[in-house]
């Protein structure tokens, strides 16, 4: 059944433009409503297409169209509201919806498969009608849009997912097992239930602002970084297959923070990161970790520090806390210092203070449980990934 009450002018054989052929090695420019049912008598259509941006009819290709062999793509239209296909099966190339500031039906029951699929700029569309469900693309970009979840986007092959900035969104969840470029979620609702329970590997990994996250099966990432930032609603962060980190664990900013938790981690490739979390009292959720390749950097209001398998940190190693860690520091990382497993001249280890600062500050006051503050001049910085993944990746080992 169409998406549409009202039915679209049909043009006949004769007086169609591609009435001719189903292939077109440029790009066909759809006009009006008609020239889309033309297209849509094809089973199979070689060729991309693009929706004319003055175009205010509604645009549907039902018919028998099944493939299309290339982009379909609708970009800075602000006149349709309904578009989509009660037949299409799959495009393989981009479907693409850019600034269609109208658009608030968007139908494709039969769709299964694209290449990359990209939802961008539409303030009035709330939900999706993707009822087979895709569950293959390469690529996925939502960004602005008023969707309240991701119904009928179940992927079970993806390269890369973002999703950014779609305030009334409610919940995030898919079956996908391994992303092999990244994943980045920020700024959508948030109190945004984050779910992948099937995911084993990804490469990089970045949260910002989620309410939730489920992701028990992952056990490693692969050649980047996994980041959780400004997540205030977020209170508690657990990985419990998760064994290895390529990159940086950096977890920053969220203030509702009560529990972290990595069971079963034993490596970090570059820096790990706990700052800034109000409310996160206790790290007690790293049993295993082991090695640390650049720098271990902790500060907060911490009553409990363990780390009881840590063998080594080759950059800076950083523990402050405005509450009392007890004897921490001289039972068990200052013999590690002596030993050399802690880098020399890179050292704080230090609870009571007055200010709990990162890497790279002097602590204030208090009163040391360690005995050394050499190299409290050093600098951590501080992965940002305000501007994408591309922070994570960057570490100092000095």
């Amino acid at each position: 059944m169409s998406l549409f009450k009202v039915a679209l002018p049909v043009l006949a054989v004769a007086g169609s433009a591609y009435a001719a052929s189903c292939s077109n090695s440029a790009t066909t420019t759809i006009q009006n409503g008609g020239d889309a049912t033309a297209i849509a008598a094809c089973t199979t259509y070689s060729g991309s297409v693009a929706v004319a941006t003055g175009v205010t009819d509604d645009i549907s290709f039902d018919g028998n169209l099944k493939t299309i062999d290339g982009d379909l793509v609708i970009e800075a239209n602000s006149g349709i509201q309904r578009f989509g296909s009660s037949s299409l099966e799959s495009i393989s190339g981009k479907l693409t919806l850019n600034d269609v500031s109208q658009l608030a039906a968007l139908s494709f029951p039969q769709l299964t498969e694209v290449d990359e699929l990209t939802l961008k700029g539409l303030p009035n569309l709330r939900s999706l009608e993707f009822t087979k469900g895709i569950t293959k693309a390469d690529k996925l970009d939502i960004e602005n849009t008023k969707l309240q979840d991701l119904a009928g986007i179940d992927l079970e092959e993806v390269s890369s997912i973002f999703i950014a900035n779609n305030d009334d969104i409610n919940s995030i969840e898919m079956k996908v097992t391994n992303i092999t470029e990244f994943i980045t979620l920020s700024f959508n609702n948030a109190e945004v239930n984050v779910s992948f329970p099937n995911l084993e590997s990804a490469n990089n990994i970045s949260f910002r602002a989620i309410g939730s996250l489920s992701i028990p099966s992952l056990s490693k990432i692969n050649s980047g970084s996994f980041g959780v930032f400004e997540s205030d609603n977020l209170a508690s962060l657990s990985a419990p297959n998760l064994t290895k980190i390529d990159g940086a664990l950096v977890i920053d900013n969220n203030k509702g923070l009560k529990n972290v938790s990595f069971a079963s981690l034993t490596d970090v490739g570059a820096n790990l990161q706990i700052a800034n979390n109000t409310n996160l009292h206790e790290i007690d959720g790293l049993p295993k970790l082991k090695n640390v390749q650049a720098a271990l950097d902790m500060s907060g209001n911490f009553s409990k520090v363990e780390t009881p398998s840590l063998d080594f940190v080759k950059g800076v190693f950083n523990l402050q806390s405005t509450g009392d860690i007890g004897t921490i520091c001289t039972d068990f990382y200052d013999p590690l210092k002596s030993k050399g497993r802690l880098q020399k001249g890179k050292y704080v280890c230090e609870g009571k203070l007055d200010e709990a600062s990162t890497a790279g500050s002097t602590p204030k006051s208090g009163s040391s449980s360690g005995d050394d503050k050499t190299g409290a001049a050093v600098g951590l910085a501080v992965p940002s990934i305000s501007l994408g993944l591309v922070g994570l990746v960057a570490v100092l080992f000095l």
